[in-house]
């Protein structure tokens, strides 16, 4: 499929693919067991979590790789920022959110966080391979900030909800990922004809 392609084409268009496959993994996991009426739990709807974690952490191994495998002068904003950003927006959200908020802490926060660092590494790296250009890339940053900032918002909301709110409100985050994901997809495959 991706024989035409460049290398660190092939591997970006992967690792998101990645990403994708983990979304609906996860998704699939929380369809199930948090269904409001009939829920699946246990061995027969934790195994969708097994290969989740394994796409999942497949994507995170190779973003950080194809990231680094760029020129550093070529980037939009320099890498170690990017990763010095996201411990520091972690820390403030997990302490506002726990603290002041009094909002229970969950994986979720991290893997909000995690995806959001995440996708400015791999929007960088993109923009410094000539993919993408500058106006595209924050175009596609600031659609990452939206899905991460309405991802918060589902994720502060979550135990205020009734039961089949707080379902629905689950799903979104993961569907704005994968989303998000397949939109920079496309946008590799186009701009790589």
């Amino acid at each position: 499929m991706f024989s035409d392609f460049e290398t660190q084409t092939r591997q970006m268009l992967t690792e998101n693919l990645l990403m994708i496959g983990c979304c609906v993994f996860y998704l699939a996991w929380w369809l199930i067991t948090f269904k409001p009426e009939g829920a699946i739990k246990g061995i027969r709807s934790g195994w969708l979590l097994i290969p989740a974690l394994l796409f999942g952490v497949a994507a995170v191994m190779r973003i950080a790789q194809g990231s680094g495998t760029v020129e550093s002068n070529a980037l939009l904003f320099p890498r170690s920022a990017v990763l010095i950003s996201g411990v520091v927006v972690y820390v403030v959200l997990l302490v506002g959110t726990s603290v002041l908020l009094k909002r229970q802490v969950t994986t979720e926060l991290f893997l909000i966080v995690g995806w959001t660092t995440l996708m400015f590494l791999d929007l960088n790296a993109l923009f410094a391979q000539g993919q993408f250009t500058r106006s595209t890339v924050i175009l596609l940053l600031i659609i990452t900030l939206i899905a991460a900032f309405v991802s918060m918002i589902c994720y502060l909301l979550y135990y205020r909800l009734d039961k089949v709110k707080g379902y629905v409100d689950g799903m979104i985050p993961l569907l704005l990922v994968a989303v998000v994901m397949a939109v920079v997809t496309a946008g590799v495959m186009i701009s790589s004809r």
